[in-house]
């Protein structure tokens, strides 16, 4: 075999096993979503403080693993005069947070390989740590100022009137038949569903990583360090553009916690992109809310907006705030470097019963 059928059948095997990987992505969320989103949906209605409705944005995210799909679905309550736009503006602060889950399970993958797993942890939950050092800056400044909806009202006022416009995420037009094929396929049973979608995600990731050890790494390595992930801008410039592309910033920040976990990129290389994903997911919204034609859907999209652009801003301009999510997300990695299971408890314990408790303690 010479040099050029193995090259183009390591590139054909790094292909099939991203779509495995993209096909994952796509079963867990249709999963979760079968799960939960009439339930979802009527945790949006009954939003009582925003400090509830923090922790409803959390839970509901994690259960239909898509920040897009909630924000989307926020707008359109707005619009039909269910949610007001001070409930809504919390919710989807709380959505940010709860959008890391996805990252969370890919990271799982490499659990059997401690090195590779403390990595992939690594890159995974600095996503969480930004966004929650986000919500905590600027969650009291929305209570107390309305920071958020006054600013969003101001761009809102600037597109009223504009035509509704959509987009399609091309790797969705890809990926979506094979898995409504897979779900209609398991008669839509959530569990059956998810459980398939782990067993995929399982072998993407474990092979994926070997040939991308085996053929690319060098290549990689002198292309990502020297183009894309040279600054700060150029990764979240990469990581927001990329975001906007496919429409989901679930799937582009998970996509890069496996080259972490192979040790081609540093989580503090990563970061920044992560943060572009937050600002290009809140694409969807905007588009949707574009096409309710409603002001006040216009501002709770452009607060989603904000409140990411104001965040990024702020972190990473400051060397001190810049460094609390990389610290704590190395700190935490070390932690369960040791103790595996404790980031199984994490993910259960903070995406899930600890949002259920205030939901329902505060009733």
């Amino acid at each position: 075999m010479n040099k050029y059928t193995s090259g183009l059948i390591k590139t054909l095997q790094i292909l099939g096993l991203l779509y495995l990987f993209l096909l994952s992505i796509e079963l867990i969320g249709l999963g979760f979503k079968l799960f939960g989103k009439e339930f979802a949906h009527a945790l949006m209605e009954t939003t009582s403080s925003p400090f509830v409705g923090l922790f409803i944005g959390i839970l509901v995210t994690s259960m239909v693993q898509s920040s897009s799909t909630v924000t989307s679905i926020v707008v359109g309550m707005v619009a039909g005069g269910t949610l007001t736009i001070s409930g809504a503006i919390p919710i989807v602060m709380g959505s940010n947070i709860g959008t890391s889950v996805t990252n969370i399970i890919v990271s799982m993958g490499s659990l059997s390989r401690r090195n590779e797993f403390r990595s992939a942890f690594s890159a995974a939950v600095v996503h969480d740590f930004f966004n929650v050092l986000s919500v905590l800056i600027l969650f009291p400044l929305q209570i107390s100022f309305n920071v958020l909806g006054v600013l969003s009202k101001e761009l809102a006022d600037i597109f009223v009137g504009s035509s509704g416009v959509t987009f399609k995420s091309p790797l969705k037009l890809i990926v979506n038949p094979l898995a409504s094929y897979l779900a209609d396929l398991l008669n839509k049973n959530p569990v059956l569903i998810v459980i398939l979608a782990l067993i995929f995600l399982f072998i993407a990731l474990r092979y994926i990583v070997v040939v991308l050890k085996s053929v690319f790494i060098n290549k990689a390595e002198n292309f990502f360090d020297k183009v894309i992930f040279k600054s700060t801008f150029t990764a979240l410039a990469f990581g927001l553009i990329l975001t906007v592309l496919v429409q989901s910033s679930s799937i582009t920040t998970s996509l890069i916690v496996p080259i972490v976990g192979s040790g081609i990129l540093t989580l503090y290389q990563v970061f920044p992109y992560t943060v572009g994903a937050n600002i290009g997911t809140t694409i969807t919204a905007i588009l949707a809310s574009l096409v309710t034609g409603k002001t006040e859907a216009l501002i709770v999209a452009f607060a989603h907006f904000m409140f990411n652009v104001t965040g990024a801003i702020l972190i990473l301009s400051i060397p001190f705030l810049r460094n609390i999510p990389l610290w704590g997300a190395k700190k935490f990695s070390e932690l369960v470097y040791n103790n595996r299971y404790i980031s199984v408890l994490f993910l259960i314990i903070f995406f899930f019963i600890i949002p259920l408790l205030v939901i329902f303690l505060s009733r």
